[in-house]
């Protein structure tokens, strides 16, 4: 026996119309209603032809989530799980479904945001990273296309609405955190540099540096994937040196956790005999030995506001593109050495 929308309304005592409008999670209708209709699909096993209903509505309510090209560090790295969850919640509360796209190469990239723009299969798509003369932003250019973009666009000539943080002055205010707990020589781990947030994160360290009167020295930077494994040969690279720094600024908590393993193999003691500063206050930041300081770029709102933006963009087609900057807190933990003066975890905010 096929179920219709009809016996979908008669067992829920409501009009055919307004069953369409639970399926579409239209806005004004009440959560009783939507609970009250959802209860009778189920009990009839009924489930909406979202393909038929996508070919009359002109519309596939699905958001492309373009997973950058490093899949091995998207799913090993838990900054972007937690982004991943934020987009996801933002969009099953407006009724639209998610389809990942996954790459390993950046022509792979370029390919399969085509495939998207040109497939139907969705109405928009989220770009989860940017990087400098980003090829995806000039396919876009191209083929204008629904598109938010976590992180900044490298070209403001795109059109493209963004979400980001203020990723300079967050890793200003990290790196002087340790300059005025005396560290004079701070070494700085850091991702690809091709990346934008790299390249601002490191502006800031350098920035922080040259206030203080301090030299910016080449040797003490460290560029990797954004891997632990990352993190533990960049700090074996700076504990090599003649004059090893006494404190690192990690540009992300996996690689401060490569940097801490490394330090403890050496036999070095965090933080007595070097400090270390993360980013993005994952979970794992508080559960580490010795508790990670680290910079809380609030991961899950920074998924939540990228998928709505675009949603936004999806519903209101003729609205400008605009960018919004989610504020960082530095998490004061042991791992700075700054927890002797402190009785419990302290937020710094980020103005």
């Amino acid at each position: 026996m096929n179920v219709t929308i009809k016996d979908v309304a008669v067992k829920a005592g409501v009009s055919p119309s307004t069953v369409s409008r639970v399926i579409s999670n239209h806005p004004r209708i009440s959560e009783k209603t939507k609970r009250q209709v959802r209860q009778a699909m189920e009990e009839l096993g009924y489930h909406p032809n979202f393909l038929a209903r996508s070919l009359v509505k002109k519309s596939a309510d699905a958001i492309g989530v373009l997973i950058p090209s490093t899949t091995e560090e998207f799913f090993m790295n838990p900054f972007f799980p937690e982004v991943l969850r934020g987009i996801s919640d933002v969009a099953k509360r407006e009724g639209f479904d998610l389809l990942l796209s996954t790459s390993d190469s950046g022509k792979e990239d370029v390919r399969s945001l085509k495939r998207m723009i040109h497939g139907k299969r969705v109405d928009g798509v989220l770009l989860l990273s940017s990087r400098m003369q980003d090829p995806l932003l000039d396919v876009l250019r191209e083929h204008p296309f629904p598109a938010t973009l976590l992180g900044r666009p490298h070209d403001d000539n795109v059109p493209i609405s963004w979400v980001n943080n203020d990723n300079v002055d967050a890793c200003y205010r990290a790196t002087r955190h340790l300059i005025g707990l005396g560290h004079r020589r701070i070494g700085f781990l850091c991702g690809d540099q091709a990346l934008l947030v790299t390249q601002d994160r490191m502006q800031g360290y350098e920035t922080a540096l040259k206030e203080a009167g301090l030299p910016a020295d080449r040797k003490l930077i460290y560029s990797s994937p954004f891997m632990e494994q990352g993190g533990y040969l960049g700090m074996m690279r700076l504990l090599a040196l003649s004059e090893r720094p006494t404190a690192v600024v990690a540009s992300d908590d996996v690689l401060a956790f490569g940097a801490m393993r490394a330090a403890g193999e050496l036999g070095y003691q965090i933080p007595d005999d070097i400090a270390i500063i993360g980013f993005n206050n994952v979970k794992l930041a508080e559960m580490s030995n010795p508790s990670l300081t680290s910079m809380d770029v609030h991961i899950y709102e920074l998924g939540a506001a990228v998928a709505e933006l675009l949603i936004e963009q999806l519903r209101n087609p003729e609205a400008a593109a605009r960018s919004v900057i989610i504020p960082s807190d530095l998490v004061i933990r042991h791992s700075c050495g700054a927890w002797n003066q402190l009785s419990a975890p302290r937020r710094e905010s980020l103005p």
